[in-house]
């Protein structure tokens, strides 16, 4: 899931070359963005659409005043809480930015399919590409074998939060199997603790959370190529191993004394507070399954507790042996839609090591340039993570954010109802294949 709601709209509108296009939300300016923004003049001016605000744009803010310094050129920033109606209003009026910040894969495949895209072994030093990125990540950036996207400020999904002080106490061991993990919650449970932390997430994406176990589940129990038919709709959510994840998870969710607080702990959690029942006197959850960004929530709440020895995390646990290693992700994209000189130096700035080991240093970002050193993070935790990001032989971009909106949200909603009835199953995925057969 995102890290802030984002009203994308469907491919669709995303294709349109007509007609004007209105934000859903407000700028952080107060001021809707235009749908043909006024653009300098100014020779050198690189032209950027993006969703950063806040901190986040604050760490942009310092990196492209690095570039503007030592180039002499300006980098003119657009924000949107709307990229992609903005980004249909540029196109159609035939002045779309040079660089836009992309929040997931599916709109990159979307704009490139509708040749909107400039593909970067055209915008970048090739060898220079292919030797800061593992063919894993450009990959997942690519469509029909060409190259589009730089994975940007990216998050794991495949880490599971634990505290290793409480396990050494307990004499648990870190699980590397789904099996193995549900015998330690069996132990668990059977010491009369609770083993998990599950929330579905509160607000307008309830649900979220919980469909991020499902795709973990089936990248892991189905693999990459049934996984990649599913989001792309040509494998039914009825059809056997994606039933069957569905069903695993909800096995595990409904095991008596598995879960902290039950249903109404499920529907009742944020994803912030998921973690801390691990931080209670004593623990009253000893495993929390959430996106990597939850160290960041842990570090706010507890920030006495040392990343390493106070809490850590292990790899979403293995169920298919043929697809130990993979890895779920969610990232900014960042791809190049008008090709100038000025915007290919700031973009081959953008993907190289030092602008991100800039940002790195300010906090909140994960690279996946190989390149960065490691000792660039300020804590193992962290460290950690940018080396399983950066070394995972196969890579997926959630299921959850490369779906169609309204399949989105359906799925949002059917967790929220299958965790409360779990025999509605069949009733649920006939529901889901009727949303996904509508958005095509």
């Amino acid at each position: 899931m995102i890290r802030r709601a984002r009203c994308l709209r469907t491919a669709a509108a995303i294709l349109a070359v007509a007609g004007t296009a209105v934000a859903c939300t407000q700028s952080s300016n107060g001021r809707r963005p235009s749908p043909t923004p006024p653009r300098s003049t100014q020779a050198g001016t690189v032209h950027v659409l993006g969703l950063w605000s806040g901190p986040e744009f604050d760490s942009f803010d310092a990196v492209r005043k690095s570039w503007e310094s030592s180039t002499g050129r300006a980098v003119d920033w657009q924000d949107s809480h709307d990229l992609a109606g903005d980004l249909t209003a540029a196109l159609a009026s035939g002045n779309p930015p040079d660089i836009a910040v992309l929040p997931n894969v599916a709109l990159l495949h979307q704009l490139a399919r509708a040749g909107k895209l400039v593909p970067l072994d055209k915008a970048l030093d090739r060898s220079a590409f292919e030797r800061d990125y593992s063919p894993a990540w450009r990959a997942l950036g690519s469509d029909g074998g060409r190259p589009y996207g730089i994975f940007y400020k990216v998050s794991s999904k495949s880490t599971v939060w634990y505290d290793p002080q409480a396990f050494a106490a307990a004499g648990y061991r870190v699980p590397s199997t789904w099996s193995a993990m549900t015998a330690l919650a069996d132990r668990m449970v059977a010491d009369h603790r609770t083993p998990f932390s599950i929330v579905a997430a509160q607000g307008p994406a309830a649900g979220w959370a919980l469909t991020d176990w499902v795709a973990s589940i089936v990248l892991s129990r189905c693999g990459p190529a049934a996984y990649d038919r599913w989001v792309a709709g040509a494998l039914g959510w009825t059809s056997g191993c994606v039933r069957a994840s569905f069903a695993q998870f909800l096995a595990l969710v409904r095991a008596k004394g598995y879960v902290r607080g039950g249903v109404a702990g499920i529907l009742n959690g944020t994803d912030s507070a998921g973690s801390y029942p691990m931080y209670t006197t004593p623990p009253s959850a000893y495993l929390y399954y959430l996106s990597s960004f939850a160290q960041a929530f842990i570090a706010e709440r507890y920030p006495a507790l040392m990343p390493g020895k106070d809490y850590d995390f292990f790899p979403f646990p293995s169920i298919d042996p043929r697809y130990r290693g993979a890895v779920m992700a969610g990232a900014d994209i960042v791809v190049m839609a008008h090709d100038t000189p000025a915007a290919r130096s700031f973009l081959a700035y953008l993907a190289g090591p030092a602008a991100q080991e800039q940002w790195i240093r300010r906090g909140g970002f994960t690279s996946v340039n190989r390149r960065v050193p490691t000792s660039t993070y300020a804590d193992p935790v962290a460290r950690a993570i940018a080396r399983q990001l950066t070394t995972a032989g196969t890579v997926r971009f959630a299921a959850g954010d490369s779906l169609p909106t309204a399949v989105q949200r359906a799925w949002w909603s059917a967790m929220l109802e299958l965790v409360q009835d779990p025999s509605r199953l069949d009733r649920e995925l006939a529901s889901l294949d009727a949303a996904a057969r509508a958005a095509k």
